[in-house]
């Protein structure tokens, strides 16, 4: 894999693990985040404007909060004077409408910059060893244009599409099923230790069995058995993620009685502790505040 400039705009959890990917895997990186340069790794190059970044290197990799902050680095980006960049991979979950809003920001750009939609899955444990599952969609020529930019983030790549949106709609779905397999969990378990069961007896059992997930299979045992509850991964997030996947499904007509219900108690569960790690969402439904 040949080495390329890469620039990485976001270093929040995520953002600098990803970052820290690229550096490893022998690229000249440069970063940017708004709260400075605290969390840039070691071996990249920090810039305090996204102008300075977009002037300096080939490939832009966003690791940003949502849609509204991607489309705002996208048009700093398409405003950059003497711009070197040419594609931006976006690696945020931002929904299939604002990958869309974003990539046509970029297009108009002169000369245009083309767009790969890019979510990431796997947390950060799975950021640092290189087991993230990077699902991408975009046109073929600029899929691969950025091939070595993707391989330097993860070992796992799978192309789900050729248009920006359909990679946002796949993650959606699949932080849909995260979120809801979570809190039924945490709602099971609950029930079996009022029962009187044991949590790690119900692990045992529920992992080799057909109510196996990775809530039973990582969370539980990682974080909620141990009490660490550091996934790494906010629980207003994971509502914000849930909140997009329901309006999505709706705006497609799509069926969405169970998408309401896990988004109600996700919501819920922010809007009580919107810091913390989203694997907290045991104590909260243990608590009875889930209900």
């Amino acid at each position: 894999m040949s080495a390329v400039s890469v620039g990485v705009v976001g270093l929040g959890n995520m953002g600098s693990a990803l970052a820290a990917n690229l550096v490893g895997a022998g690229h000249t990186v440069v970063t940017h985040d708004l709260a400075g340069p605290g969390r840039s790794p070691v071996g990249a190059a920090f810039v305090s404007a996204v102008a300075d970044l977009a002037g300096s290197v080939d490939t832009i990799v966003l690791s940003l909060p949502d849609g509204a902050a991607s489309e705002r680095v996208a048009v700093e980006i398409s405003r950059t004077p003497d711009r070197r960049a040419r594609h931006v991979v976006d690696t945020s979950t931002i929904g299939p409408d604002a990958a869309r809003t974003t990539a046509a920001v970029l297009a108009g750009a002169d000369p245009a910059v083309a767009y790969v939609d890019a979510p990431v899955s796997g947390g950060v444990a799975g950021a640092r060893a290189r087991t993230l599952q990077v699902m991408y969609a975009g046109p073929a020529a600029a899929c691969a244009a950025v091939e070595p930019v993707l391989a330097g983030l993860s070992d796992r790549r799978q192309r789900v599409g050729d248009r920006p949106g359909l990679a946002q709609a796949l993650k959606l779905a699949n932080n849909f099923l995260s979120a809801t397999a979570l809190a039924a969990t945490s709602e099971a378990i609950a029930f079996g230790r009022a029962a009187g069961l044991d949590m790690a007896t119900m692990l045992a059992v529920l992992d080799a069995s057909s109510g196996r997930s990775a809530a039973t299979a990582d969370k539980f045992p990682n974080h909620v058995a141990t009490e660490r509850y550091a996934a790494g991964f906010a629980a207003a997030l994971m509502a914000k993620d849930v909140r997009l996947y329901l309006r999505s499904v709706e705006a497609e007509g799509g069926a969405a009685a169970i998408g309401r219900v896990t988004a109600e108690v996700w919501e819920r569960f922010a809007a009580t502790e919107p810091g913390a790690d989203f694997t907290r969402i045991y104590p909260f439904v243990e608590g009875g505040e889930g209900s």
